[in-house]
Formats: C-alpha cells, structure tokens, sequence
C-alpha cells in the first residue's frame, strides 16, 4: 500500500462518569446555538465547508450527524449518504460520483461515509480489487488538496469504538423495532472482520492522513460525549462572528376582517395521544 505501513494504535479511552440527560441537552443547546451562528456566517461570507464522517459499522456516525444538522438549515447544511453505485457510476472515475456534492459558497456539506468507502467496506469485503484500492491510495490525497485549494474547508472525522461496545450497539439493533432498519446484511458479513477493518483503517490513515486534510480521531464509546466533542471541535476548525442582527417586532394581526372562513368538513387526524 501506499505511505507507511506502521500500525496505528488507538489510544485507550478516558473513563468519564456516564453524562445525564439534562447535563447533556445543555450543553447540546449552546452547541445549537453556536452552529446557527456558525451557519450565518457561512452564508454571509459564501464560505464552502464539507465535512466526512468515517468509522466501522455502529460508531455513532449517524446520530452524530444528526446532533450536527438537527437545528439548522438543510439548505445550508446538507447530508449526502450515497447508495451502491449504479452500473454507470461503476463505469466512471471512481471520485466522480462525489465531485458533484462537493459544496458551494454558503454551503456545509457532510458526508455519511464518503470517497473512503474505497479503502473500507469496498476493501474488506472485495468490492474492489487490491490495485484500485492502491490506486485510490495514491490519488485521495491529491483529490483532497485540489479541494483545500479551492477554496473548501475539509474536515475528516473517524469514530473509534471498541469491539465490545459495536456488538452491543449491533445486537440492540435486531431487538429494538426504531433500529431495525439500521441492520444491514452487510454489518452481519462484516461483524467477524474486525481485524481487516483495523488494518484497512491504519493503513487508509497512513496514506491520507496529511497536513492539508488530516483525520480526526473522536472515541466514540460514550453517544453522548462523542456528540458533544466533535460538535465543539467543527465550531474550534471554522473561525466565525456573531452576526448582528436586527431586532423583530411582530406587526398587528386583523384576523377575521378581511377574509371569512369557510365552514368545510374537514377531515381531522384523531385526536389519540
């Protein structure tokens, strides 16, 4: 493979008292508040942010993701998880299928698994072959410095779990009927491949991990903290204002003067909670 070949060794995780729910939704609030700030200013200034989330199957990626995007715009902050590929997509350049979601001034665009996809899943589990896998290798750093050089803000984060926690959060999701669908045949054929994942990992990071578009490690053994961290991290990476804003005053409603309802029979949902 391309780059070094030593092996990447996770640090272990800090042991931290459980975070309750009310210290959590706090913090996750003011986090809000300064993401809606954020999103401002990346509009105002037609800033052009994209942002790659990356991990094994049951990190916390996607509620991640969802504690990103959950008070803000999805005009401004849009989500793009990509399916397999079509036969044309598999015809065409391998990066092609995602310059086309890249972001435009006053955009953030964040990746539910990316281009990366080549050096993980496709890998492990032979959708690829070893010289594309090489190939990638070689070319992904090049691809991401032409997009710093344009003008985009590239954030890279891996979560890191345990083997223990996944299995936990894999087996809740056969018994609890919300996560059903996050259950894939694929995580099943995957779930004994832990240590070709590993190896996929480190030596994905050795290739790409470089000055212009370096990974974040974020440990994601806790849902809640990893939310918070990597929240407060993108805030840290995007310098930002406060816009001012001017002050809202409501203008008098004349309701029923200029125009009468009309007696319909409307079909109303039941009324059972």
């Amino acid at each position: 493979m391309a780059g070094s070949k030593k092996k990447i060794v996770a640090e272990a995780p800090t042991t931290l008292e459980p975070l309750g729910n009310k210290e959590y939704e706090k913090k996750l609030r003011h986090l809000h508040v300064e993401l809606v700030k954020l999103q401002r200013w990346v509009v105002e200034k037609g800033l052009k942010v994209c942002i790659v989330f990356e991990g094994r199957d049951g990190a916390g990626k996607g509620g991640t993701i969802k504690a990103l995007t959950e008070r803000v715009s999805p005009r401004v902050f849009r989500v793009i998880a990509l399916p397999a590929p079509n036969d044309r997509e598999k015809s065409q350049m391998y990066l092609q299928r995602y310059v086309k979601h890249l972001p435009a001034a006053g955009e953030i665009v964040i990746f539910d698994r990316s281009w990366y996809n080549r050096a993980g899943v496709e890998r492990v589990m032979g959708f690829c072959t070893p010289e594309q896998v090489e190939r990638f290798l070689q070319q992904a750093p090049s691809f991401e410095n032409s997009m710093v050089e344009s003008g985009i803000i590239l954030l890279k984060y891996w979560l890191e779990v345990s083997p223990e926690e996944q299995e936990r959060r894999l087996r809740d999701r056969v018994n609890d009927g919300r996560k059903t669908w996050k259950l894939s045949p694929m995580d099943i054929r995957s779930f004994t491949m832990w240590d070709e994942y590993t190896q996929a990992r480190d030596e994905m990071f050795a290739s790409t991990d470089t000055p212009w578009a370096p990974w974040f490690v974020a440990r994601s053994e806790d849902k809640k903290r990893v939310r918070l961290n990597v929240l407060s991290h993108i805030l840290k990476q995007i310098p930002y204002e406060d816009l001012p804003s001017k002050p809202v005053k409501f203008p008098k409603r004349k309701i029923g003067q200029r125009y009468k309802a009309v007696h319909h029979p409307f079909k109303y949902v039941p009324e059972t909670s």
